[in-house]
């Protein structure tokens, strides 16, 4: 397979990743073609997968635009993949040019390609780190050069959760992380569920069987009250917990009726530290 010349040397190509067949589904171009033969094969079970990304990821864009208006500059988000077409920090930076932009990941493809995509902007940094290991993300230097952990912070959490077993304790994880947070910091979560999708659960166990099997990362739905629980602690703002496409749209009313099924799959939702 020839190695394109974006591609970081010491990532092996050969093997789908979660981050580049998110970026598949966003139409972007930092994928290969194992990882758009992965996305192809979950999509035969659930064809709707890039509707469910496309609607994250705006969710993402609202609830960056939210946090800004709320007068934060600070992100810290754990998960983050590739941070390409319309991401945090560009979104962050544009409402706001001093916003600093911290992106954790504990891929190395993920890592690797992120550091390329950065490369010359001064208030963004890339960590090599686990959700699972929350210290090991508040103890870096590079967040406690680029984040002062004293004032607010928009923790996001999108799409990262739901790769996370219970055995390996995402509510205690994120507990620790809230912990660290001063007053007035936000909770941003995007995370995937049965409820409210367009096909059967046996349907979408095919999807779910590819992720664990290709891409050899557990997937792991959770229904609404046990995304609430993510949320202790926090005052989870206006709208509630809410499907994608209901958490403050920017459209009229009536796109909203017409949005896909699929868009609806999963919830979102964004909390204040008390």
């Amino acid at each position: 397979m020839e190695r394109p010349a974006w591609a970081p040397q010491g990532i092996d190509i050969s093997v789908p990743s979660v981050s580049r067949i998110y970026d598949y589904y966003l139409g972007g171009s930092h994928n290969f073609e194992v990882d758009r033969e992965a996305a192809r094969k979950a999509m035969e079970f659930m064809p709707g997968l890039p509707k469910i990304m496309q609607a994250n990821r705006a969710f993402m864009r609202r609830a960056v635009r939210y946090a800004v208006g709320e007068g934060l500059t600070q992100f810290l988000d754990i998960g983050s993949g590739i941070p390409t077409f319309g991401n945090v920090h560009e979104v962050a930076q544009q409402a706001s040019p001093g916003a600093r932009v911290a992106y954790v990941d504990h891929d190395p493809v993920a890592v690797a390609h992120s550091r390329v995509v950065l490369e010359g902007n001064a208030n963004t940094t890339v960590v090599s780190a686990d959700l699972r290991k929350p210290r090991e993300i508040l103890h870096s230097p590079e967040i406690g050069e680029l984040l002062d952990l004293e004032r607010p912070v928009a923790l996001l959490l999108v799409a990262v959760l739901h790769f996370i077993e219970d055995a390996d304790d995402p509510y205690g994880a994120v507990a620790e992380l809230g912990e660290a947070l001063a007053p007035g910091s936000l909770l941003i979560v995007t995370h995937a569920s049965w409820e409210g999708m367009p096909i059967s659960t046996r349907e979408a166990d095919g999807a779910v069987d590819v992720y664990r099997k290709d891409v050899r990362n557990p997937l792991i739905m959770r229904n609404r009250e046990e995304i609430g629980r993510f949320f202790q602690g926090y005052e989870v703002v206006d709208p509630g917990i809410v499907a994608m496409p209901v958490w403050r749209p920017e459209n009229a009313p009536q796109d909203l009726e017409e949005a896909d099924p699929y868009t609806f799959a999963g919830y979102v939702g964004v909390g204040r530290k008390r």
